[in-house]
């Protein structure tokens, strides 16, 4: 493994000399081909394929290169030569992130309220990551699944019959990864409100309570605002624009959607209700806070991959 990060070869080179060191000894080692110099200088030909992958674009109208397009443009390279250069500088041009840009002026100021609640929480304070999932489809198939078997993968019909949509709210522990979870019909301030008083009634009465949650227009209405003045342990610390991801519990959202939502049947909305509770049961027998980290406050954006 030294000797290969070394001289920057690969297994074949270095099994061949080997090999020829065994049979020969030191004179096995003197190559009878010692071949030739490379005809171009390899800064030269990486610099050309680096300069036509970065700052220019197939003749074609295609949104990136592939290799062998690359290859084909610049006349006197091999797509795997191209291939290489690009994985020794980290090229990846087949590959497309989405982002986001918060807008919102002093963003690493305000966001450092939310941050300092995870990397330095209030003590005997809970902190509390509270988000709704709107609009979660009750969606059961109209053909019955294919299971999964040896040589084929799970499958399902793609017409599928819509039986309502259900809203869930969630409220992640960020120091203990313990859920509360509540579903509604409709994501009102009056439910938003409610789901605020079952977390406030899941910790002994009058304990400080943090609750980060996004700025939407139901977190901000006179409901929740006559609820903060009835409950002045209450304080809301609201995310910024697009920046969600600063809210743990989006994390989460994901895990579900992943693990129940986008492969699942679900014959009622009720059925669909079931399910989404079910999941949050199990997940609270072995709950794990999230390892969340902000190491670079010069990126207002989160990448979604």
């Amino acid at each position: 493994m030294d000797i290969r990060n070394k001289l920057g070869c690969n297994d074949g080179f270095l099994t061949r000399w080997t090999k020829a060191f065994e049979l020969g000894g030191l004179a096995g080692l003197v190559s009878l081909h010692p071949g030739r110099a490379p005809a171009r200088p390899v800064a030269q030909i990486e610099a050309r394929v680096l300069n036509k992958t970065l700052k220019h674009k197939p003749k074609d109208g295609s949104t990136h290169w592939s290799s062998r397009k690359l290859a084909a443009e610049l006349g006197d390279f091999s797509f795997s030569a191209v291939q290489r250069i690009w994985r020794k500088h980290g090229l990846q041009p087949h590959r497309l992130e989405r982002h986001l840009v918060s807008n919102a002026p002093d963003f690493e100021t305000k966001a450092a309220d939310v941050i300092g609640l995870y990397l330095n929480p209030p003590a005997h304070a809970p902190v509390f990551c509270v988000d709704e999932k709107i609009a979660i489809q009750a969606l059961d198939r109209k053909d019955r699944m294919r299971p999964l078997a040896p040589g084929r993968a799970e499958s399902h019909s793609s017409e599928y019959k819509r039986n309502g949509t259900l809203s869930l709210f969630v409220a992640l522990n960020a120091a203990t990864g313990q859920e509360l979870g509540m579903t509604a019909r409709r994501p009102t301030s009056e439910q938003f409100v409610s789901f605020l008083g079952d977390v406030l009634a899941s910790q002994p009465e009058g304990r400080e309570v943090h609750v980060i949650c996004d700025n939407v227009s139901s977190n901000e209405t006179e409901l929740v605002q006559a609820f903060l003045v009835q409950h002045s342990n209450v304080r809301i610390h609201y995310t910024l624009t697009y920046s969600s991801w600063l809210n743990q519990v989006e994390n989460w959202f994901s895990r579900i959607q992943r693990d129940v939502i986008s492969r699942g049947t679900f014959t009622s909305v009720k059925d669909l209700d079931k399910k989404l509770m079910r999941y949050i049961r199990q997940y609270n027998k072995n709950p794990k806070p999230l390892k969340w980290k902000y190491d670079n406050p010069q990126r207002r954006h989160h990448q979604f991959f």
